[in-house]
C-alpha cells in the first residue's frame, strides 16, 4: 500500500458514518429481509449508525423519491441540500430483469460514480460465482456529500460487499468526501 494511501487511513481512522439502508423488493417483509439485516448488522459491528431502515417497492419512482427524501434532510434549503446520512447502502433491484431499477436510479442522483467499486465487486465475485459475475450491476459514488452503494439482494453478494469492499474502507471514504 503507498504511503499516501496508508497516511489518509490513519486520518480517517475511528470514522463513525451515519448510514441508511434501503432493500428494494416487491416480496421481502422486515421479517425476510436478510440482504438488509446483514448491512445493518455490519454496520453496527463496525461502529457505525443507521438512522433509516426501509423496504421499497422495486418501481423506479418510488426508489427515487426514497433515496432523494434521504438525500435532503430537515435541514435543507432549497438551494443547499443537508443530508442526515453519510452513507446510503441499498440491497436489490440491481439484476437483469425488466423490473430490475436500482442501478439506473442511483446513477441519475449521483455527481461522481465510483466505477472501481463495481469493478472490484465483479473481480471478487467471479472468484466465487465464475462468469454469472457479469450478472452483477452495482454502482457507488458521491450524490452530493452522500456516499451511495447499491448491492444485488443475495446475502451472499451482500456479505462480500460489505465485508470486503465497504467497512474496511467506508471511514477513508467518508473521511474523503468531505476534504
Amino acid at each position: 500500500m503507498s504511503e499516501s494511501t496508508n497516511q489518509h487511513r490513519e486520518a480517517a481512522a475511528g470514522r463513525i458514518a451515519s448510514c441508511a439502508v434501503t432493500t428494494v423488493s416487491d416480496t421481502r417483509t422486515f421479517e425476510t429481509d436478510s440482504g438488509g439485516a446483514l448491512i445493518r448488522q455490519c454496520l453496527e459491528e463496525a461502529g457505525h449508525s443507521i438512522g433509516d431502515y426501509r423496504i421499497v417497492a422495486d418501481e423506479p419512482e418510488q426508489i427515487g423519491t426514497h433515496l432523494r427524501t434521504l438525500l435532503r434532510g430537515p435541514q435543507s434549503t432549497l438551494h443547499e441540500p443537508i443530508s442526515d446520512y453519510d452513507v446510503i447502502i441499498t440491497t436489490g433491484g440491481t439484476g437483469i430483469a425488466r423490473r430490475d431499477t436500482t442501478v439506473e436510479v442511483v446513477r441519475e442522483l449521483l455527481d461522481k460514480e465510483l466505477e472501481g467499486f463495481g469493478e472490484l465487486f465483479r473481480m471478487l465475485s467471479h472468484q466465487q460465482v465464475g462468469p454469472a459475475a457479469m450478472l452483477s450491476r452495482t454502482v457507488a459514488g458521491l450524490a452530493g456529500q452522500v456516499l451511495i452503494f447499491t448491492l444485488p439482494g443475495s446475502t451472499n453478494a451482500v456479505r462480500l460487499a460489505m465485508k470486503e469492499l465497504i467497512i474496511p474502507e467506508l471511514p477513508h471514504l467518508v473521511w474523503e468526501r468531505a476534504r
